[in-house]
């Protein structure tokens, strides 16, 4: 049994199309979301939304995430340091393209990411992930409505 209290939302970089299936999920649910940003959002009307600004600069959203991440909480991030660093406090992170960093696989797709951020930095590889596609907003609904569905 999952005892997720809170959906935090590393919100900046978060697509709209994820946020908007959250926004169904919390409603549905009735389960208190938290968005993170460095920019004033705008949210939909709910007591279980909330919107956090915090302050410019370089991992200022991340620091406060991991400040609020409890045991059990469920963090949407594509950021990889961001979710090795909730990992460690006992929280899940997925990221929008459906996939769950745990215990298990975080330290495998924290060295992966280092190793393409060091090619990256050498020029043999540039640009970022390919954006997103329906399938990979299935596949994040899908493990959501599963992760959540143990509740």
């Amino acid at each position: 049994m999952n005892n997720c209290n809170t959906i935090i939302v590393d919100a900046d970089a978060c697509p709209k199309v994820i946020k908007d299936i959250l926004y169904r999920a919390v409603a549905r649910l009735q389960i208190n979301m938290i968005l993170v940003a460095n920019q004033p959002l705008a949210i939909p009307k709910s007591k279980y939304i909330k919107s956090i600004v915090v302050g410019a600069g370089f991992d200022v959203a991340d620091r406060y995430i991991i400040d609020i991440t409890t045991p059990g909480d469920l963090i949407i991030t594509a950021d990889i340091p961001l979710a090795a660093a909730v990992v460690k406090k006992e929280g899940i992170a997925l990221n929008p393209r459906g996939e769950l960093y745990t215990k298990n696989n975080i330290n495998e797709k924290l060295s992966i990411r280092n190793l393409m951020d060091e090619i990256r930095g050498t020029g043999q590889l540039t640009g970022g992930p390919s954006p997103l596609t329906n399938k990979d907003n299935q596949k994040f609904a899908n493990a959501l409505d599963s992760f959540l569905a143990k509740k």
